[in-house]
């Protein structure tokens, strides 16, 4: 089953928010509903938000009762924006959406029907490549991971996070298909508690032995010597390495790197937004504090106490080891090595 998908003129995907107590899957039919699916986090992940996305403007596509290829593409142009607000950080998400606006900007069409159509085999080749990247990063990664080592992991990156397969627990699954014998401790990742919830799920599927730390729990495990390498994933990397990544990312290549310990961010090249200077500009999105003070509707402090939410903090790239991609490893320089991977040479 793929975290999302076109079925019947509608998108399908898995429900996030019902994990890991139940696996369900929600059908959308409307723009409107993909872009609230993005914000509420139905669906996550900056792979899987770029393919939903996808799948969203070719929806809108389809939504729109516009007769001309103008009419219609002032439509997109509208749906568009409103996708791209849904969540700010996660650079895949712009990238899905203006790949299928310079299709239907490029002139080429000459009714609105045939743009429909080749607007919803953009999407579906959007996310046909993402699985296809995701199992080569795979193999790229997997040869980081020793045989025997314990992984530490932050949120989800899997299959859930992407179309299918993964980018950080990718590297994972097919470190442990090469047969190697591999423990991951997974951060429980709040205040959504995507690692408990999600990457705890992922690898019970997959059978590859795991244990839920806190996320405070980290640098206890690495001063005790017990973390071998950090993976991560990452929803937008700047030009000169910079990654931004689920809060709490920082703080682990802090400990990582005061430890001797190896960091990896792995990432599809569509992650990279070479327009960035550094992390400095990108932007932080900030979501309800009642995230944490009611996690998934459960009060946990007074309904008045006062709270925070970040959802992503920037890791300067001094504290990266590398960022895998499906091009290879791109190592320090990073503003040399990000630009050959994004123009698809090998890192």
């Amino acid at each position: 089953m793929r975290t999302v998908e076109w079925e019947g003129g509608a998108v399908k995907m898995i429900n996030q928010r019902a994990l890991p107590w139940k696996l369900e899957t929600v059908r959308l039919e409307s723009v409107e509903a993909v872009a609230e699916s993005i914000r509420n986090m139905t669906v996550r992940g900056a792979p899987a938000i770029g393919a939903a996305a996808a799948f969203g403007m070719a929806l809108a596509a389809r939504q729109s009762k516009a007769e001309s290829v103008d009419a219609l593409l002032a439509d997109l142009l509208r749906d568009g924006a409103m996708l791209k607000r849904a969540r700010p950080t996660a650079v895949n998400l712009a990238w899905a959406v203006d790949k299928l606006l310079q299709i239907a900007e490029s002139g080429e069409f000459n009714s609105a029907d045939d743009l429909r159509e080749v607007l919803l085999q953009a999407a579906q080749q959007i996310a046909a490549d993402d699985v296809a990247i995701n199992s080569r990063m795979g193999q790229v990664g997997a040869a980081l991971v020793e045989d025997g080592a314990t992984v530490l992991h932050h949120c989800n990156t899997g299959a859930l996070a992407t179309v299918d397969y993964g980018t950080a627990l990718g590297v994972i699954r097919a470190a442990f298909q090469a047969g190697k014998d591999i423990h991951i401790l997974l951060d429980e990742t709040r205040p959504r508690l995507q690692g408990s919830r999600l990457s705890a799920w992922e690898l019970e599927q997959a059978g590859i032995s795991y244990d839920i730390i806190p996320d405070t729990a980290a640098g206890y495990y690495m001063q005790r010597g017990e973390v071998d390498i950090v993976l991560v994933g990452a929803d937008r990397i700047a030009a000169n390495g910079d990654v931004a990544n689920k809060i709490g990312t920082y703080q682990l290549a802090i400990m990582a790197q005061a430890h001797g310990i190896p960091f990896y961010t792995v990432a599809p090249t569509s992650t990279i937004d070479l327009g960035l200077s550094s992390g400095d500009q990108i932007p932080i999105e900030q979501r309800d504090p009642a995230e944490v003070t009611t996690p998934y509707g459960n009060p946990i402090v007074p309904a008045h106490f006062k709270a925070r939410n970040p959802a992503f903090d920037i890791t300067p790239q001094r504290y990266l080891s590398g960022i895998v991609t499906e091009f290879g490893i791109a190592r320090p320089p990073f503003a040399e090595s990000l630009r050959r991977v994004v123009a698809g040479q090998q890192a």
